[in-house]
């Protein structure tokens, strides 16, 4: 089912974009200064930024569209709970043993994501019952 772009969606999706982009920039070229500052390893850091920034490049496709499957839009809100899983799950596992400004840094930016993908889930009901 296409719904149509509402501008609470559109600007949900540009905020994620913006921001995303954001730490997408400071994750990959400062994962040399983050990295040692934060306890993080710095391939971590980089990598999670060069991801990001195809996350980015999805979501300013998406948000410039007149209207979007529904399922893309349950796929982008998915991969940001994702996200938020992965940040929470590599500090409870062990995976990653950062020191206190680290495991604020992970939860933040997780809990930033959770918001986004609060807001975006929030939209999509919003422009789905309008449309329906």
């Amino acid at each position: 089912m296409t719904i149509p772009m509402t501008p609470y969606l559109r600007n949900a999706l540009r905020l994620d974009a913006a921001v995303s982009a954001a730490a997408g920039l400071v994750m990959t070229f400062g994962a040399g200064l983050l990295g040692p500052f934060l306890e993080l390893p710095q391939p971590l850091l980089f990598w999670a930024g060069v991801v990001i920034f195809a996350w980015v490049v999805l979501l300013a496709l998406v948000a410039g569209r007149e209207g979007v499957s529904r399922l893309i839009l349950i796929d982008i809100v998915a991969g940001n709970a994702l996200w938020v899983a992965a940040s929470v799950g590599i500090l409870v596992a062990g995976i990653v043993t950062p020191n206190t400004l680290g495991v604020i840094f992970v939860l933040v930016q997780g809990m930033a994501v959770g918001l986004f993908a609060a807001l975006q889930a929030a939209a999509l009901r919003s422009a789905s019952a309008a449309h329906a």
